[in-house]
């Protein structure tokens, strides 16, 4: 795989890190990781549930969004209720939600290039 590059961004990423980083952007300090219905519908297929099984399972509702609900790794430390820990990495990974599948190429870290080196190894 080739670098990844965003013509609004000064940064460049490596998916190729993401094998060795063990999900770093997967797990940490508490969050919400949005997820759109026809998302949901997908993710519940591949999990072999029904959408409302899915979402009594795996979803929080934040005002009018919905959330991946997270697991409490340790002290400060959550991941995503669909990372893997002992494979170290995402367990829906085919149909993860837009903001997972976008990241680092997120707003908040356009005019950072210094938060987003520390949120992830990939970072060219």
């Amino acid at each position: 795989m080739e670098v990844m590059t965003h013509e609004q961004y000064n940064f460049k990423f490596n998916p190729n890190a993401c094998e060795a980083c063990g999900g770093h952007c997967c797990t940490g300090e508490s969050g919400y990781i949005w997820a759109k219905y026809c998302e949901i519908e997908k993710m519940a297929e591949f999990v072999n549930l029904s959408v409302e099984d899915f979402a009594t399972m795996y979803l929080r509702k934040v005002k009018h969004r919905y959330s991946l609900i997270e697991k409490k790794l340790a002290e400060d430390n959550y991941a995503c209720i669909f990372f893997d820990e002992s494979m170290k990495r995402c367990s829906i990974y085919p149909v993860r939600p837009l903001q997972c599948r976008t990241f680092p190429f997120w707003e908040q870290f356009k005019n950072d290039e210094e938060e987003v080196r520390k949120e992830c190894p990939g970072i060219v």
